[in-house]
């Protein structure tokens, strides 16, 4: 199974320290000699992105920062783990933890989590055919 590992943030934010980025470092490491690592990415600040939003039946851009948030996704990980439990141990290893810092797992959807018929076929299909093409 693959699970997502969503470090959430809050804005604004300074950047990671020399000693935070080495333990991380030293963390995914870690992981990709373990073999369960599949991404790993840090976010930039909300002000260098956008969100679409539908509003009035149209789509709309909206420019960050996104000072209305309160909690924005500062980075993640995707990893291969057996059970939701042995995401929570990696979980547990990550070296930011401060008072109120939050990280979310999930599991990534498989596409046999999917409801195949007549209509789903052709596109999970497809789905499956690009997912055996990754590395």
């Amino acid at each position: 199974m693959r699970y997502m590992i969503i470090v959430k943030s809050h804005e604004p934010s300074p950047p990671p320290s020399s000693e935070m980025l080495a333990a991380m470092g030293k963390l995914n490491q870690e992981m990709m000699d373990s073999g369960i690592l599949l991404a790993a990415e840090g976010l930039q600040p909300s002000k260098s992105g956008a969100k679409v939003v539908m509003e009035g039946g149209k789509l709309v851009v909206q420019d960050g920062p996104f000072a209305e948030a309160k909690e924005l996704i500062g980075g993640f990980w995707i990893i291969k783990a057996d059970s939701l439990a042995d995401a929570i141990a990696w979980v547990k290893k990550i070296p930011m933890w401060a008072e109120g810092e939050e990280v979310e797992i999930r599991r990534v959807s498989e596409v046999s989590d999917f409801v195949r018929d007549d209509i789903s076929a052709e596109a999970l299909d497809s789905e499956q055919a690009w997912r055996d093409r990754q590395p």
